[in-house]
């Protein structure tokens, strides 16, 4: 069984070198339920990533090891938080939450300097199956960018229950070819779970043998791993700002997980279920994702915003207005 670190003592130790108290969540959108920590990590309250109609958790078993980081390469500069492996390099800006929603946002700091102003907002979906988070990186640094150095990591280790520490991982999506240079994203794929969140940190470990890293590979377990997933990007000018979406999901099937990934266009993700009966071959009793918009391991922005339908009792005050006026036209000619 794995160890739990002193999570709760780091924290603490953290936000009062920032002057600011701890906040955190536990948000939900009634079908998936995840505990949110003021930096954007998860793992808070003994929710991590949740299922609630089986009240099944994904991530919160044993070490606590779901996190993310950002990094300027040449400048060997990164912010990252994991509950497990560790926090460093970031200065909490604000964190705002409701009953389904958290943002957090927070600096990248270059000792005292910030460098990098990082959002994460978390959503319900379009998808009730999944929840959605508009991850954003401004430049702040005060020089533009070149390709490949702004760097992104989020790495997770999956403990699906009911059966923790013995779960099947499928990892979708990976582009043959990887990097700017090749027309995508994708720097570094793999299974381990237990990576260091900071970017700049090397992972080449396979946890499993049928997980080979940077590829994709269907319902290799069962055994104790999980996901890691490394970014590179673009040129981002000074000022600019790098916009992506993230999806974090449970269904009760791998049908209708996939289904769900489909609908929302998440062409890269990683599944975790269950070492059950139907687990790896039906993903019964649930299947719980990680993904990203996008495909061909390009990452894109969040969708803008719905154009807003007017509902029917606006029409018709919208109606009566507009024959007043055309009342009040006909008197005056």
């Amino acid at each position: 069984m794995k160890k739990r670190h002193l999570t709760t003592l780091a924290a603490a130790l953290f936000a009062a070198t920032l002057g600011t108290a701890h906040a955190a969540a536990v948000i939900s959108n009634g079908t998936v339920r995840l505990g949110v920590n003021d930096l954007g990590q998860l793992n808070f309250a003994g929710v991590g990533l949740a299922n609630v109609a089986t009240g099944n958790d994904s991530t919160v078993a044993g070490c606590e090891c779901e996190g993310w980081g950002a990094a300027i390469s040449s400048l060997s500069v990164a912010g990252f938080a994991n509950n497990s492996s560790g926090i460093g390099g970031l200065g909490l800006v604000s964190f705002s939450s409701t009953a389904s929603t958290a943002t957090s946002v927070v600096n990248v700091l270059n000792g005292v300097t910030p460098m990098l102003l990082v959002t994460h907002s978390y959503h319900p979906s379009t998808n009730a199956v999944l929840y959605q988070v508009d991850v954003s990186i401004k430049n702040v640094s005060g020089a533009d960018l070149v390709a490949g150095d702004l760097l992104y990591r989020r790495v997770m280790d999956w403990d699906i229950a009911p059966t923790v520490f013995h779960e099947f991982v499928t990892m979708s999506g990976v582009p043959a070819s990887l990097g700017v240079a090749n027309g995508n994203n994708v720097r570094h794929t793999g299974d381990n779970g237990f990576a260091n969140a900071n970017p700049l940190s090397a992972d080449s470990v396979s946890r499993l043998g049928c997980a080979p890293v940077n590829s994709n590979f269907t319902d290799c377990g069962p055994g104790d791993h999980g996901a890691i997933f490394d970014f590179e990007f673009e040129a981002l000018a000074n000022g600019a700002t790098r916009e992506f979406t993230t999806f974090y999901g449970s269904a009760l099937t791998e049908t209708a997980m996939l289904a769900a990934l489909a609908d929302v266009g998440a062409g890269l993700f990683s599944l975790g279920e269950p070492n059950t009966s139907t687990g790896p071959t039906l993903g019964e009793p649930n299947t719980f994702a990680f993904g990203f918009g996008g495909a061909g391991g390009v990452l894109e922005p969040p969708p803008g915003p719905n154009p807003t339908v007017p509902e029917p009792g606006t029409l018709a005050l919208l109606g009566v207005a507009l024959a007043g006026l055309a009342l009040r036209r006909r008197k005056a000619a």
